[in-house]
Order: structure tokens, then sequence, then C-alpha cells
């Protein structure tokens, strides 16, 4: 008790005061996790909600932002209640190189609605390789996560192009920003400008990742594959095998770069979200607040910066895991039960912890 944290060399702490660092216990390795004991997460209160009538299905006992419950909620431990008392949300949707306009519903997770998607356009649901929301076009700032606008048109894109590519690793760093469709597709996400990819001119942004060197990556989640290009030797030439999404005819051409960095995550635009989770029912939810939005973003850029990796859904996962944590013992605990594949270093929780804070009082 009472005991203060030592700083390791090369950590970079974010503002705290004494009080908070004094309550982090001391460990032996800046991987292992920051405490032992376990905090149980409340189960999820928006899955018991019941439908009103009217477009969006809506009700007024919603809850808040983040799975937070509203005025009106039901009490935990009420059982779910039957698929025909649940919202019934239906969302448009066409191929982005071009198609008719289809209808989906009744999905809960990023996967099945990859699945909705193919069932409306018959194609297999393994063609499918991200979504973005309301422009055809292949925007990162419009790549669908875990939120949907319930107002937002879907525009799936799908397998095209196949290529091979040899890469010189003349540098540590590639320039490269990985992300993942959420159903087993590591896609690029980011370019660095001046970077090794940055000159090779037939990678591009929306790139699925399938191999590298031969090893198949179908099915590695984005820190996997960030992690297998970062220990790649430097100064030896390594083989890509990518994939380029189908082009409409007015994208031919165009190589993007991606988002630019701070440009912040889409979280959709209609009057409220559908979050779909990798685990559990999907939800509906009121338009992040601003605290929100601006905790996410941060969140996003540290796991860019520490793990070359963008994932919104991650993002939102850690601040609502961190939001009501009183320090960052509390946090680590809460992220090694939930996130805990992820190994994520001590320097990284505290970074995580200072952003989330700096969020809360306004400090953008």
């Amino acid at each position: 008790m009472g005991e203060k944290r030592l700083k390791a060399p090369g950590q970079v702490l974010s503002p705290l005061s004494a009080l908070q660092i004094s309550r982090v216990r001391p460990r032996f390795s800046l991987l292992m996790p920051l405490g032992l004991g376990r905090r149980k997460k409340a189960p999820p209160l928006v899955e018991n909600e019941e439908a009103e009538p009217g477009r969006g299905g809506l009700g007024v006992g919603e809850p808040g932002p983040l799975g937070g419950g509203g005025a009106g909620g039901p009490h935990m431990g009420l059982p779910p209640p039957p698929p025909a008392l649940r919202p019934r949300l239906v969302f448009h949707t066409q191929l982005a190189h071009g198609s008719p306009t289809g209808r989906i519903e009744g999905f809960t997770n990023v996967k099945e609605l990859y699945g909705k998607i193919a069932e409306a356009f018959r194609l297999p649901a393994a063609e499918v390789m991200f979504c973005t929301l309301n422009t055809h076009k292949v925007d990162m700032d419009k790549l669908l996560g875990g939120q949907i606008g319930l107002e937002d048109f879907i525009f799936a894109h799908v397998k095209g192009q196949r290529k091979e590519v040899e890469v010189f690793k003349s540098e540590e760093a590639l320039g490269l920003t990985i992300t993942d469709n959420g159903a087993g597709y590591a896609f690029i996400k980011r370019i660095k400008e001046g970077s090794v990819i940055d000159h090779i001119q037939l990678i591009s942004v929306g790139d699925m990742i399938e191999a590298i060197n031969g090893q198949s990556l179908l099915g590695c989640r984005h820190y996997e594959v960030a992690r297998l290009l970062k220990e790649l030797p430097r100064g030896r030439t390594f083989t890509l095998k990518l994939t380029e999404p189908r082009k409409a005819f007015d994208m031919i051409g165009v190589r993007s770069g991606g988002g630019r960095p701070g440009s912040g995550p889409q979280l959709g635009t209609g009057r409220g979200t559908l979050r779909l989770r990798s685990r559990g029912p999907a939800t509906v939810e009121d338009v992040p607040s601003a605290f929100e939005e601006k905790a996410i973003e941060k969140v996003d850029d540290l796991l860019e910066s520490y793990m070359g990796i963008r994932d919104t859904e991650l993002a939102a996962t850690m601040v609502e895991l961190g939001k009501d944590k009183r320090n960052p013992d509390e946090l680590a605990e809460a992220l090694d039960e939930r996130l805990g594949d992820f190994a994520f270093p001590d320097e990284f929780v505290f970074d995580v912890w200072g952003a989330i804070g700096d969020a809360k009082v306004g400090r953008f």
C-alpha cells in the first residue's frame, strides 16, 4: 500500500496525479497484466428493448451511448425478448462497383452482415471484403466498423484482381496501417507518404493481404498481420499476395493514401446507431457523445502508433471498458479480461487511460 510505480526505461506516461500513480501495484514485467482482481461486466441491457411502431424501431427507453442504460430500461437478469419483439432494422445496400439496391436485415455482427449482403446479391459470402458507409469509393474514413447509422447506406466491396508483389524491406517501418473486416480478412487501411510501400504503385489502400511469403493470413486479425510484417528482417525481400477490391469505372486508376491521421472515426449519420459486437447481440444506441467520439479517436490513434492498426470498434470497446475506471490498474485488469489476446504493454495502457481522461475533461 502506498507504493509508487517506477517508470521503466523509455516509458512515456500520460499525465497522472500522484494519488493515481501510487495506487498502481508494482509488477515484474511490462507485459504482465496490471492487478489480479477481476470485475464482472454487467450484461448489455439493450437486448431487452421492445420495438415501438415506426421506422427504425427506436423506443423511449433506449440505452445511452456505448451500452449505458437509459431511463425506463429493463432490469438486469431478465431473459431477452423473442425475435418478434426486437427492433426490426432494414438497411439499403449496393455493391460498390455497381448493382441494383438491395435490402438487408436480421444480422447481429459483421460476419452475419456480409452473409446477408451475399444472399441479397447471390454471391458467396467470402467474396465480400469490406463495406463503406454512404460512398462507393475505397474511403477508409467511411469504413464500416462496429457502428452503422440507422439511416446509413451500405456499399459492399467485393474481391477483384489478385496480385503478387515482391517488396525489399529497406527500412524497419514499411509505412502500412492494417485493419480487418471482422470476418477474417486483413487489409491495408493507410499507406504513409514517402514510405517503402508508398513507392510500390501496385500496392494500394483497400488491398486485402492474403499471404506473406506463402503463409496464408486468412482468418488472422489485424494485429497479427502487423506483427508479422514488423518481424520481417530488414535488408531482405519478401512476397505479398494481395487482392484488390473490384472497382467501378470512376475508381479505376485512383490510388488512395487512406484516411488522414486525426480525421476521426465515422460512427454513422442517422438518428442512432446499430452497434455490431463480436460477442453478444447487436444493440441500438444513441449517436456517441462528443466525449466518446473524441476518446475513440484518441485511442484509435494510439492503436496505430503502438501496433500499426486502426480499429474503431476495438477503440470503442476500450473506451467503454475504461470510462468508469478509477485508475490505470483497473483499466488494465478490464483489458486483460476482455482483450487479453492483444497483450497490451503497460505504456500503452497508461496512454489509453490518459486519453480517456483528457477527453472526459474536454482536453481535445
